[in-house]
Parts: C-alpha cells; structure tokens; sequence
C-alpha cells in the first residue's frame, strides 16, 4: 500500500538544458512543502541555446536522467512535466472583449475561460504557436485595474493578456524524443515562468522583481509586478559564450576553458587580489600556457556585461524598469560564476541576489539540490503538481500496482478456467462411462 500512495502522488519534471539534462521526482507532503524522491543530472549534447538540435543524443541524455531518477526514488513512472526554452520563444500584449448576455448573472471561471480560448484564435506568424495566455487586468463595464472579476455583475468583460508562443517545430521535437525513451509528456510549461515559481517570494512578485536565469546557451529574463508576469523574453547569449570567449582568448580547449571559467572565472575583475598565474597544459609535447587570474577575469567580465546589457534593454522595453523596487534575481548555472551578482549591481544601478531553489523543499533535501541550477527543474516540479492537484492533469496510474493487479486478475480467471474444465472432464466421463446393470 505505501508503494501505491508514493507513485500516486508522485510527479517528474524534466530540464532539457543545453548543458544539462536534469529530472527531479518529487510530492507534496502534508505540510505543503515538496518531498525529491529522487534525481538526476547528465551532461546534454544534442540541445543548441535551448533548442533540440540531435535527437538521438538528447534522447540518450534524457532517458539517463530519468534512469537516474527512477533508481533513486526506488519506483517506475512514466510521465513527465517537461520545459521548454529557446530563442524562438516570442511574447506579445493582447487584448480581449467578451459581451455577456445580460448584468444579473455573476461573471463565472467560464467567462474567463472563453477569453482566454479567444486568445488561442490570434493569427500567428507560420510555424508559431500559444504556448501559455497570461491574463493581466480586468475591465467591467469601464471599470478599469481588476485582478478577479469573478463573482462580479457586468455586461462587458475585457482583459490585456501576455501572450507567451514558440516555434512549433521546437516543441515537437521535445515530444518526440520525450516520446522515443518510453515516456509521456504530460504538459510543457515556459522554463522561465518555472523557475521564478522556485525562486522568487510572493513580496518580489508583488513588489516587482527581473528573475535572470543565465543558462548555458540563453539567457531568459521574466519581469513581474503586482503579482504578475509583465514581460518574457529571451537573450541568445548564455554561459557557454563566455566559456568560448576563454577558449580563443587564451588558445585552450573546450574543457579546459570551462575549467578555467568554473575554478577560477571572476565576473568582476576588480575583485581579483592575488592574481595567480594558471598554468594550463600544451598540446602534444607542446609548451604549456600560462595565463593571469586578472586577465581571465577581464575576459569573463566583457562578455557577462554585454549579456547584461541585453537584461537593462529588456527591463526597459517592458516599461517598469522604474518600478523593479525587488531588484533582480540571478538564477541558472551562469549565477554561480564569482561576483556575478556584484557585476549585476554595478552595471544594472539595482539590488541583486542570486535564487536558489530550496524555499519550497521539504527538511532533508540533498544538499545538491540548493544550487541555481536546479532552479528550472524545481519549478517545472512545482507547476506539475499545481495542474495535478487542480485537476487539469490526470496523475500517472501507479505502475507497480497495475501490473500487480493484473497478475492477479489473470491468475483468478485462470484458476476459474481451470475449474470449469475439471467439471466438464468429470460429467464427460460420467456420461461416456458404461451403463451399470444394477442403475
């Protein structure tokens, strides 16, 4: 029975991320704080800035997550609530009229409903689809800045939506190789949207707060304020840039760029003291190179401003730059480079933290855990559970039992069966027997 109630409850998140891919299992205890059964990480090389770019090392990276995960929390599921993320990803303002037929009636969820379903008629550039419709504020009647109009009297209901799309060749390929390791994707939700669901309070929301995520191959910038999402947007520049920047400026690899970048990157070269000579091996009998801890730094640091310049110009065009009173929040891998939150302040003019995804987790979580980097997955957990919980998602039937019941179901009937042909054997031989002369 306590194998039933664990898979019943339990939900799993995936983050296919272009440097990682990561899935997290996890419940809802009865103090509203979140359980991980378990997780796992893997290196991704088949995701480019967010996008899936091969398929068959993207399904190879997701189904070792996902075993990962599964051998940790000791149970089998087969559905997913997965992110998606990208460059392709669009936003834009709409806004929505629906005339009632008459004043008495209270406004109902399906007043709303039929707003929000007329959003999902806007035509879209080819190739584009509606990922998610946000509602903003309510009109009734002329009567302007509603939150919740439900239960409210009025004939003329209106809304300004933000309207989140993306490519739909995009999502189609997550289905597939979601699809092709043996699982389901149960929904797909804005990876930005679910990682400020992980990190930021309800005060920043309310206050207005720019939640940064930098990832390895994008950066994804969700601007709130009152409580709700203003602005999405998506910078094509992520952590990987810098770790190529460190590549050609200091002629290395790869690895060894990102090693550098990991062990001894600063974001902020002002902040380096010593300034250590790094030693860094030849090629081949080759001489080794040497590099200065400063000049590293330097590199590191013109290419984290120009990211941040992006983030400013974003913050601008979304209009409430002047209004942010919770500053920015740096989540993502990229927030774990040194001083980057100080960078952020020098170059923003605003308060900056850096979110870790631990606020929601239940006591005992792996230590693992409370890095930015399972910002995304945490909040796609969150958001999973939210939609199983209101309904609009079935929970996974739980595997073990089903195929337990199964067994069962087949060994009843075949016992039956078994009985029914005994009896049938037995009036067969008494009818076939040989009449007795005393019957």
């Amino acid at each position: 029975m306590e194998s039933k109630s664990l898979n019943s409850d339990l939900v799993v998140a995936l983050d296919i991320g272009t440097t990682k891919v990561c899935a997290v299992a996890g419940k809802r205890n009865k103090h509203g704080k979140l359980e991980i059964v378990g997780f796992g990480k893997v290196d991704s090389e088949g995701v480019l800035r967010g996008v899936v770019s091969n398929i068959e090392k993207t399904v190879k990276a997701i189904a070792d997550a996902v075993n990962l995960a599964k051998r940790k929390a000791g149970t089998d599921f087969n559905q997913v609530h997965v992110g998606i993320a990208g460059q392709h990803i669009k936003s834009l303002q709409h806004r929505g009229i629906l005339t009632r037929d008459n004043d008495i009636t209270e406004i109902s969820e399906r007043d709303i409903n039929r707003l929000m379903s007329d959003m999902h008629k806007l035509v879209l550039p080819p190739g584009d689809k509606i990922l998610h419709v946000i509602p903003q504020e309510y009109t009734v009647d002329n009567e302007q800045g509603i939150t919740d109009p439900i239960g409210m009297s009025g004939v003329r209901l209106e809304a300004n939506f933000h309207i989140i799309t993306g490519q739909i060749t995009a999502s189609n390929n997550i289905h597939r190789c979601v699809e092709r390791t043996g699982l389901r994707v149960a929904n797909m939700t804005l990876e930005p949207i679910a990682s400020a669901a992980a990190v930021l309070s309800e005060e920043e929301k309310e206050a207005g707060v720019a939640l940064v995520d930098i990832g390895g191959g994008t950066t994804d910038i969700t601007i709130f304020y009152d409580g709700i999402i203003r602005h999405t947007a998506v910078v094509p520049f992520g952590g990987n840039v810098i770790t190529k920047d460190i590549k050609e400026g200091c002629h290395v690899m790869t690895q060894q760029a990102e090693k550098l970048k990991v062990k001894f990157g600063s974001a902020l070269a002002e902040e380096v003291y010593d300034n250590r000579i790094i030693t860094i091996p030849g090629l081949k009998g080759r001489e080794p190179r040497e590099i200065s801890e400063k000049n590293l730094a330097r590199i590191i640091q013109a290419r984290a401003e120009e990211i941040l310049d992006y983030v400013v110009w974003e913050i601008k065009r979304s209009g409430y730059s002047d209004k942010l009173i919770g500053g920015i929040v740096l989540t993502g891998g990229g927030a774990l480079l040194n001083h980057i939150d100080k960078l952020t302040e020098y170059h923003t003019g605003m308060s900056t933290r850096i979110g870790i995804p631990v606020e929601h987790l239940a006591h005992g979580y792996h230590e693992q855990l409370s890095s930015p980097i399972y910002a995304t997955a945490v909040g796609l957990l969150m958001k999973g559970i939210e939609d199983v919980e209101a309904g609009r998602i079935q929970a996974e039937e739980p595997e073990a039992e089903v195929k337990k019941e199964e067994k069962e179901a087949v060994a009843v009937e075949a016992d039956s069966n078994k009985w029914y042909e005994q009896l049938f054997r037995k009036t067969k031989e008494w009818f076939e027997a040989e009449p007795d002369a005393e019957f």
